[in-house]
């Protein structure tokens, strides 16, 4: 399953990716957002593996990131682990103006292997679309209200 959502912002290209690329900032617009926790190379470059953790309900749920390319400002690549399922995001980020900037991700789920996600992935995909553009509507909330 892949889908893909765009956003603008009214902020330039640079400032929109140095919000996007801190992970001191993903509490601001990823709801349950815990923690990140570096496991091994160097935070945000190419191969890092980095824990993710997020509140969901009465319990944590724990993803695993690997940067696959990170060339802020334009684009970033990742490849995150669940136990039940893998998926990749590409993330562009295209100057529309001096003070405007094009937000487009593309995600795609390349494993899912628990049954009711399966199930809800094929009766119901806009349930992993409709968060994705969520995160991307409160990130753009967020960095406008950035001086």
């Amino acid at each position: 399953m892949k889908f893909t959502g765009t956003i603008d912002i009214d902020k330039p290209k640079e400032v929109v990716a140095s919000f996007f690329a801190n992970p001191e900032y993903l509490g601001e617009y990823q709801e349950g957002f815990l923690r990140k926790q570096l496991v091994s190379g160097t935070a945000g470059q190419d191969g890092a593996i980095s824990k993710m953790y997020y509140q969901m309900g009465k319990g944590e749920m724990e993803l695993t990131e690997t940067i696959t390319s990170n060339r802020l400002p334009e684009v970033f690549e990742g490849h995150y682990h669940h136990k039940h399922m893998d998926n990749t995001m590409k993330c562009t980020f295209t100057a529309l103006s001096e003070n405007r900037t094009r937000y487009d991700t593309e995600i795609e789920y390349t494993r899912i292997n628990w049954l009711m996600p399966r199930l809800m992935a094929i009766l119901f995909p806009g349930m992993y679309k409709k968060p994705a553009q969520r995160w991307m509507n409160n990130f753009k909330e967020f960095v406008e209200k950035q001086p």
